[in-house]
């Protein structure tokens, strides 16, 4: 019978190395590192207790003289069983000493991904400059500049096309950086030509190039590409030989787009939440310094240098929503509750400061919105914030948007877009489907209420306004793709059916850009409200690029005599680890009735074509799908049970609370 001490050592040696692999490989939580740690510890110590237990066996064997069975018994330390149990050999100290070293080696490892890039990579005196939002004639361009002897910093720009004598254009001059701002600054690049391309020089030894936005109207204005994804943590999975803030999707994601042909090389990235995390693998702390260097860090990665054949990753446009781990996961306390105010303030100087304006109805202060909308080429956008307003989910009255932010979409829903614009596309950090069954209140799952009002807006804004309605968002580490039929079509029952392409306002969401998948199935349909259309959770890299052109699309390609129509077709294409595995159409045709300018009725009770897929190199479903879907329900049921336990143990608290109060 093994002795305890032998138990412990071969049970702390397996957790050392499974929830080290987990951590580093898998799924970088923060619930390990104490585990792996504490595991090392209770390793250690029963090595001690171990030592001298051979010394006493021996004595044993030898008032016995039993030598086969000493044999026999010194035969069993195998080298497989020592390297795989992590025990002492008996006869080998070498083996010993390397199973030993195996164990450390990943604690190790361990301390290496938590701390490397926070000690030797402080990032305080990192410099960049970077574009945001732009517009047929501006274009904001975010700078940081920490050192002083470099002031003012100088800021010019000039036609791509032009010679390199032609004079730059001179914009503005920043005369003062300080840390009040952590040294950042944006300035708005005035008075550029639509459709063009641009450089830009700094006095400060940066430089980069964009392309302006085309003007409403113009032939070019019939075209957009642009793509999108969520989560960033750097050097994830974890690599030793890797720079500690390397972020493998950007370059995986630049690489990609570098093969496109100009013609479809993207206006901007659309990024929706988590571009930093605060809490995961540790949070080290929550104040507006550690907030601030997670920016500072993420910015300070090699990975903004990789270039492809249109330049390096940075001189893509990015424009930001705010999601949880910028703050504090499953954020739901507002904007003024701690930490909400010290995580804010690097997301305003670092993103908002060069976002898009906020809506024109914002009904609130635009010193208070965190919201925003704009207009380019064929589609308008609404990119919402569902973390700085929301309230507790799952109750009654919950509100992810807030009244003020509400409004202002409810209100962007009904206007009518300007000729030419037939795609409004609304952005969110949170999925809007509740197909996904593990954390589903985070998400506009948790306020059925308040989707049901946005969705009943979204349906009458495609059957009145003769626009289509795209919902883009992130969050989940996964891929899944959602339609939601208006009820008020009376649609058969087939297009009710899961895993079909069909009709309905439609959600793309992806993620992460780079950071863990889930290895777990929670993304099933339950009911006619949700249907799914595609389910792809595997990849450490996920990102959606829509493309966006006028072409003739087949209204109804099952019908048998289908009509080709001149059509503003919508196209995404969801790439993962870099390649494109999946593509969906839908498109507005252009064709319209005189009377109400919305478009024609082609034979059914619908405006709208049903969307298809285009393309599909995805797995199907495999043994291991069942097994993964069964362990995700057995965590969505497990979830299920401890609310409801805790529901029950406040149960009486909240009887008392309400006595008193009364």
């Amino acid at each position: 019978m093994a002795s305890l001490p032998r138990i412990a050592a071969a049970t702390s040696s397996t957790a050392i190395r499974l929830f080290g692999f987990i951590f580093l490989r898998w799924i970088p939580g923060h619930h390990f590192v104490p585990i792996i740690f504490t595991s090392l510890a209770v390793y250690l110590t029963s090595l001690v207790s171990l030592d001298d237990q051979p010394s006493r066996n021996r004595g044993k064997k030898n008032k016995n003289k039993s030598t086969r069975g000493s044999r026999t018994q010194q035969s069993g330390d195998s080298v497989l069983k020592t390297l795989l149990t992590g025990l002492p050999s008996r006869r080998s100290p070498l083996l010993t000493w390397t199973t030993v070293l195996i164990n450390i080696a990943v604690a190790v490892l361990t301390l290496d991904f938590l701390i490397r890039g926070l000690v030797l990579y402080p990032s305080t005196d990192v410099s960049f400059s970077r574009i945001g939002y732009v517009s047929p004639t501006t274009a904001n361009l975010l700078l940081r500049e920490p050192d002083q002897s470099q002031l003012p910093v100088v800021v010019s720009y000039q036609e791509a096309s032009s010679q390199s004598s032609q004079k730059w254009t001179q914009e503005g001059t920043v005369y003062k950086l300080d840390n009040s701002t952590d040294f950042t600054a944006t300035v708005t690049l005035r008075n550029l030509k639509p459709s063009t391309e641009y450089r830009y020089s700094l006095s400060s030894n940066k430089s980069g190039s964009f392309v302006t936005a085309p003007r409403p109207g113009s032939p070019a204005a019939n075209r957009l590409s642009f793509v999108t994804s969520s989560c960033i943590k750097p050097n994830f999975p974890y690599n030793l030989l890797s720079h500690p803030l390397k972020v493998p999707g950007i370059e995986q994601m630049t690489e990609a787009l570098g093969k496109l042909p100009a013609l479809l090389r993207p206006a901007f990235m659309l990024f929706l939440g988590d571009f930093v995390y605060i809490d995961v693998p540790f949070r080290f702390g929550s104040s507006m310094d550690h907030y601030r260097s997670e920016y500072r860090r993420i910015y300070s990665s090699p990975s903004w240098t990789a270039s492809s054949v249109d330049g390096p990753a940075i001189d893509l446009p990015w424009i930001h929503t705010l999601d949880d781990h910028e703050i504090e996961n499953d954020w739901s306390q507002g904007n003024k509750t701690a930490p909400y105010p010290a995580a804010a303030d690097p997301f305003l100087h670092y993103h908002v400061a060069a976002n898009p304006p906020v809506p024109e109805k914002a009904f609130a202060h635009p010193d208070d919105v965190t919201y925003f909308s704009f207009i380019n080429g064929p589609a308008s956008f609404f990119m919402l914030d569902t973390r700085t307003y929301r309230s507790e989910p799952s109750q009654t009255n919950s509100t992810i948007l807030g009244y003020a932010q509400l409004q202002s979409l409810l209100a962007y829903l009904s206007t009518p877009e300007p000729d030419g614009v037939h795609w409004k596309i609304i952005s969110s950090s949170v999925p809007f489907t509740k197909n996904w069954h593990v954390g589903t209140a985070d998400t506009w799952g948790g306020f059925l209420n308040e989707r049901q009002t946005v969705f009943e807006a979204m349906w009458r804004a495609e059957r009145e306004l003769g626009v289509r309605v795209v919902l883009l968002s992130g969050d989940r580490h996964e891929f899944g793709a959602t339609r939601f039929p208006d009820p008020g079509l009376g649609l058969p029952p087939s297009e009710f059916q899961s895993d079909t392409a069909g009709l309905g306002v439609h959600e793309f969401s992806v993620g992460p850009l780079s950071m863990f998948y889930l290895p777990v199935r929670s993304y099933y349909q339950t009911d006619d409200e949700d249907v799914s259309v595609k389910y792809a959770p595997d990849g450490n890299s996920k990102f959606g690029y829509i493309d966006i052109a006028e072409g003739v699309d087949e209204v109804d390609p099952t019908a048998e005599a289908p009509v080709p129509v001149r059509s503003s077709i919508f196209t995404y294409s969801l790439y993962v680890d870099g390649e494109v595995v999946w593509k969906y159409r839908l498109s507005v045709p252009l064709v319209v009735d005189a009377s109400s300018g919305a478009p024609r009725d082609f034979g059914e009770k619908v405006h709208l074509p049903a969307g298809r897929v285009l393309e599909d190199k995805l797995v199907k479903k495999s043994w291991d799908v069942a097994f993964k879907t069964a362990i995700g329900r057995t965590e969505e049921l497990a979830r299920s049970c401890l609310d409801k336990a805790t529901a029950a143990y406040y149960l009486p608290f909240s009887y008392v609370r309400r006595y008193r109060d009364t």
